[in-house]
C-alpha cells in the first residue's frame, strides 16, 4: 500500500539511521509536498497545524537499510526536481530542501502522538491501540498498531481505494477479495467489515506482514483474512475483488498479474496514482487488456481507479 507513518521503532537495536529531509515552502505547497513523499518514499511526515507560525516546514523521514552516500544524493536529486516543478506549477518560490541524518531512536520516541482516531470514510473509524476510543452509534471501528511498518490510513489514496472498497461490496457481500501492498492490513480489514466473505492479503516486506497479521489478530479477524508474502505471480485462483494501493510504476508492472487475478465479471481497484497523466496512463494499460474503467475519484492531488473485467 502506499504508506503514510513513522516506523515504530520500539525494541529495536539503537544504531539505525534516518534521512531527515527538511522543505521550507510556501503554505498552499505543503499538502503536496507531504504527499509525494509519502507516496514517492514511503516517507514519514510532520508538518504541524496549519495555524502554528512554522506552517510551510515539512519534515520528511525515511529509512532504508545502509543508505549510501549516493543514494541520499540520488533521493534529494529527485526531490530537488519535484520541488522545481511544483514551484513552477504554482507560480511562487522554490522551496528550500536541506537534509541530515538521525538516530533512530530519536526519533521513534515520538511518533505515536501524531496518529489519532479518525475516521477514513464515513461510519469506519481507525483507532490506535494506544488511544481510548467510544464509538458513536453506528461507527465501526478497526484497532490498529502499525507496528514496524507503515499505513495507518491517514494518506488519500487509502480512504480513496476504501470508499472504492465500500462501494463496490455495497451492491453484494460475500465476494472474496485480494489486497495487494497490504501494508498494515487496513483495506483488507474494512472489505471484510464492509461485507466481503474473506480476503488474502500479500506484500512483500516481512514487517508489513507481521504488522498486519497483528492487526487482523487485534480485530478478531483472523477466520476471515490471511496475510502472505507470496508472490503477486505465485497466486493461480481469480479473486471477485482486487485492491491495489501502491504507486504507479508497480501498477504498470503488475499490471499483467492484477488483471489475470480479477475474476471475469470482477471488479479492481487501483491507487497510488497521481492525477493527470498518470491516472491517463494507468487508464491506457488496463483498457488495453480488456478491462473497462467504470469510476473514477480523487482527492488532493492523489487517485483512484475503478476497473471492471467483462
Amino acid at each position: 500500500m502506499v504508506r503514510e507513518l513513522i516506523k515504530d521503532t520500539s525494541g529495536q537495536k539503537a544504531g539505525k539511521k534516518w534521512l531527515k529531509i527538511t522543505i521550507k515552502a510556501e503554505p498552499q505547497l505543503v499538502e503536496s509536498i507531504s504527499d509525494y513523499l509519502v507516496g514517492v518514499f514511503d516517507a514519514g511526515v510532520e508538518t504541524g497545524a496549519r495555524d502554528e507560525l512554522l506552517y510551510g516546514t515539512v519534515n520528511g523521514y525515511i529509512q532504508k537499510a545502509d543508505l549510501l552516500p549516493h543514494e541520499v544524493d540520488g533521493i534529494l536529486g529527485q526531490v530537488s526536481a519535484y520541488l522545481s516543478e511544483l514551484a513552477e506549477i504554482f507560480s511562487v518560490q522554490t522551496p528550500i530542501l536541506s537534509s541530515t541524518m538521525i538516530e533512530e531512536e530519536d526519533w521513534g520516541k515520538s511518533w505515536k502522538q501524531h496518529f489519532k482516531p479518525f475516521a477514513i470514510v464515513p461510519g469506519l473509524v481507525i483507532a490506535p491501540t494506544w488511544e481510548e476510543y467510544r464509538p458513536a452509534a453506528g461507527e465501526a471501528v478497526l484497532v490498529m498498531d502499525p507496528g514496524m511498518a507503515f499505513g495507518t490510513g491517514h494518506h488519500a489514496t487509502t480512504s480513496l481505494s476504501v470508499d472504492f472498497i465500500r462501494q463496490t461490496l455495497a451492491q453484494g457481500g460475500g465476494q472474496r477479495l485480494l489486497d495487494v501492498g497490504t501494508g498494515t492490513g487496513i483495506l483488507g480489514m474494512a472489505a471484510l467489515l464492509f461485507g466481503a466473505g474473506d480476503v488474502l492479503g500479500i506484500d512483500n516486506d516481512p514487517e508489513a506482514v507481521s504488522a498486519a497479521e497483528q492487526n487482523v489478530q487485534l480485530n478478531s479477524l483472523q477466520e476471515h483474512m490471511q496475510v502472505s508474502l507470496a508472490p503477486l505471480s505465485a497466486l493461480q485462483e481469480s479473486f471477485a475483488i482486487v485492491v491495489a494501493n501502491i504507486v504507479h510504476d508497480v501498477l504498470v508492472r503488475m499490471a499483467d498479474d492484477l488483471t489475470r487475478l480479477t475474476a471475469d465479471g470482477g471488479t479492481l481497484i487501483l491507487s497510488g496514482i497521481l492525477a493527470g497523466d498518470q491516472v491517463a496512463s494507468i487508464t491506457d494499460v488496463f483498457t488495453a487488456r480488456g478491462m473497462r474503467l467504470s469510476g473514477r475519484q480523487s482527492c488532493q492531488e492523489w487517485a483512484a481507479l475503478c476497473f471492471k473485467k467483462e
